[in-house]
């Protein structure tokens, strides 16, 4: 009978022992899926943030080249939608070096000493890219840059000064992107296809009303 009840004793003794076990082993499964839910969590809301903020910055860099992109257009005819997707890839939202350092939001390359800076640059030559160096001009300002950028498409080269007419006497801004890779603006052989991605992905059409 005394062993009976012993080996009773020991049962239950064994039965609490495993049911703290498990108490103590589901508390710590808990805590490390919260642990792991929350991390999860978190990193979604940091990365929304990066995502909401990048969103936001691209916003206001158009905001800030489309009322000169517009004058432009107004009194010359240069779509304002494709200036603003130029000045988009070429100065990378406007945090290339070329761009906030010395205001040139296109790529424009220049002669003069005096107001040119000379930086590494990526050119696509025979089927491939490659880093070479190029002589760049300095402006004052995002607007001085883009002035200056009509003008060149009014004016053309030094080699030939109807080179960009057709960007000028273009209907749309998908005639006037694809002229400007016919006219040879980038070496980019996808030049028109990503000017008019950007134009459509950020509606920037709106602005040629």
């Amino acid at each position: 009978m005394a062993k009976r009840k012993r080996k009773a004793r020991k049962r239950k003794s064994g039965v609490r022992l495993l049911i703290w076990v498990l108490v103590i082993i589901a508390l710590f499964l808990g805590v490390y899926l919260a642990h792991h839910y929350y991390r999860i969590w978190n990193q979604q809301r940091i990365e929304e943030q990066m995502r909401r903020q990048d969103r936001q910055a691209k916003q206001t860099f158009i905001k800030q080249v489309a009322p000169e992109a517009q004058a432009m257009q107004n009194s010359y005819h240069v779509c304002a939608s494709v200036t603003i997707a130029q000045a988009i890839l070429e100065s990378q939202w406007g945090t290339s070096q070329l761009a906030s350092q010395y205001h040139n939001l296109f790529g424009i390359k220049g002669t003069d000493p005096a107001n040119s800076k000379i930086l590494t640059t990526k050119e696509y030559i025979n089927g491939r890219w490659i880093v070479t160096k190029g002589r760049f001009r300095v402006y004052d300002s995002w607007s001085d840059s883009i002035k200056d950028h009509t003008k060149l498409m009014l004016n053309g080269t030094d080699t030939n000064k109807d080179n960009y007419q057709a960007v000028v006497q273009a209907k749309n801004y998908r005639e006037a992107a694809q002229a400007l890779q016919k006219c040879g603006y980038a070496t980019d052989p996808d030049y028109a296809k990503k000017l008019i991605s950007v134009i459509q992905t950020y509606k920037l059409y709106n602005y040629d009303k």
